[in-house]
């Protein structure tokens, strides 16, 4: 079994030969440099790519904490352990500060040294993977990602192109419910400089006050009912990375407060603790609201969104760039034929002018469970426009029924509408047959005012007062 690759750098012959043969029984691709002309060409004219670097620290033509500070920014992750023959306190803690793995001293026991071998193997590979994924995640997520011919999407990749490549604080993200805020997050994220360190994402509008603010800041032990043990917070796991808060215009006030001191002191304190952890991340707040407004009205507070929107960038909504959709519709197309086999690969003249027709409240997230469930129910290479199941749109296959009245709302049980798109076709129905009176249709849901002014807000839904 192949463990990965390890470069020994040694010039005593016995030693290095000793070293060689160990590590080659143990399932290593060993290569064995015996100067540091020899190892610099191993690392970057012969690209050989060692999971572990295990070297003298003295050879005849110099120091290999000096090859290390020099080869370590232009190769892929290694594990660095030094062996030399006498200790070097100036040297020990220059090994330490380059990040080497370990330094030990001549003789070094067998057994000890593949201990270190072995643990020093182990973060290596852990951060190797890391980093692939992050390099997958580049290749998905960049700037022509978001996609588009419209002259609002041109924009809207500039901005992403000049944001990836400058190390900014904070960014606020507006638009519509379903215009893409999620993937400019990951665009930004991986992407930017930050890429190779977490991406952590919360919506503040799932989860209750008490909840929310563990969350974000942690807790220890005992800090209230069922703290058992302690928590680390989403702050503190994004150390490193981004910090993406989406819907953060439903934050509580005393929170938004609270977000404001880590952001400024750049340190958090677990819920139940004394101590300060010291905390280095990228915001990105994104909210369906007008937070601007908002802070004026007292609704969010102002010295909050003055601190987050160092940028701010607005993302159109899709019935202002049908355009992108000539862009857009084959790419999901070809996504769900991937992910489900089907082979559809006509539109037809019927499906583009439905699709252009409709003024897509959802956006493109509506447009993107529209094209999922049509792909799905394709019996062949068609796009079936039977299955648009566009609302307000009478459909083949679901005919109104003749004795259907404004106390009844017929809804699909098919699958063709999720959970969500049946609960914003409700809401929508109730409100136009109410005149979008919010008390009276509240009342015919059997609701609150408020719990119905939330959902109005969740879904995006156009009011005449809005």
């Amino acid at each position: 079994m192949n463990t990965g690759g390890l470069l020994v750098i040694e010039d005593e012959p016995l030693l290095g030969a000793e070293i060689n043969r160990h590590y080659c029984k143990g399932g290593w691709d060993v290569e064995w440099a015996t100067s540091i002309g020899q190892a610099r060409k191993l690392l970057l004219r012969e690209s050989f790519d060692p999971l572990l670097v295990l070297s003298d620290m003295n050879l005849p033509d110099g120091n290999a904490l000096d090859l290390m500070e020099d080869v370590r920014p232009k190769q892929a992750y290694a594990e660095w352990i030094f062996l030399t023959g006498y200790g070097s306190v100036p040297d020990s803690v220059r090994a330490l500060r380059l990040g080497a793995y370990d330094f030990l001293e001549k003789p070094c026991d067998l057994e000890r040294l593949d201990r270190v071998v072995a643990s020093a193997g182990r973060s290596a590979s852990a951060q190797r993977r890391l980093i692939e994924h992050a390099q997958q995640r580049h290749k998905r997520y960049f700037p022509l990602a978001f996609v588009g011919l419209s002259k609002a999407a041109q924009n809207v990749r500039a901005m992403l192109e000049r944001l990836t490549q400058v190390p900014f604080s904070a960014l606020v993200i507006g638009g519509e419910t379903g215009t893409g805020k999620g993937l400019v997050t990951r665009i930004l994220h991986y992407s930017g400089p930050r890429s190779q360190n977490p991406l952590i994402e919360l919506n503040c509008a799932a989860l209750p006050r008490e909840l929310l603010e563990s969350e974000l800041f942690g807790h220890e032990a005992g800090a209230f009912t069922g703290a058992t043990g302690r928590h680390r917070g989403l702050i503190e796991q994004a150390d490193g990375g981004t910090l993406f808060l989406d819907e953060i215009g439903e934050m509580p006030l005393d929170l938004q407060a609270k977000l404001l001191k880590a952001i400024e002191d750049r340190k958090i304190r677990r819920l139940g603790s004394e101590r300060e952890i010291t905390v280095d991340v990228q915001i990105v707040a994104a909210s369906n609201r007008d937070l601007e407004k908002m802070s004026r009205d007292g609704g969010f507070r102002a010295d909050l969104y003055h601190r987050l929107s160092v940028f701010h960038l607005t993302l159109p909504p899709l019935r202002e760039i049908k355009e992108d959709m000539e862009q857009l519709l084959p790419l999901l197309v070809a996504e769900f034929n991937a992910k489900s086999g089907r082979q559809v690969r006509h539109i037809s003249d019927e499906v583009w002018a439905a699709l252009r027709d409709h003024d897509w409240p959802g956006n493109v997230r509506e447009l993107r469970n529209a094209v999922e469930r049509c792909v799905l129910f394709s019996d062949g290479s068609n796009f079936p426009v039977q299955w648009l199941q566009l609302p307000g749109k009478k459909s083949a296959t679901h005919p109104q029924s003749a004795d259907e009245g404004q106390d009844v709302i017929s809804i699909p049980l098919d699958g063709s509408m999720n959970l969500d798109d049946m609960d914003r076709h409700i809401i929508e129905t109730t409100l136009e047959r109410t005149r979008h009176n919010t008390v009276a249709a509240a009342r015919a849901l059997g609701t609150s005012r408020e719990t119905l002014r939330y959902r109005i807000r969740k879904y995006g839904i156009k009011t005449p007062d809005r």
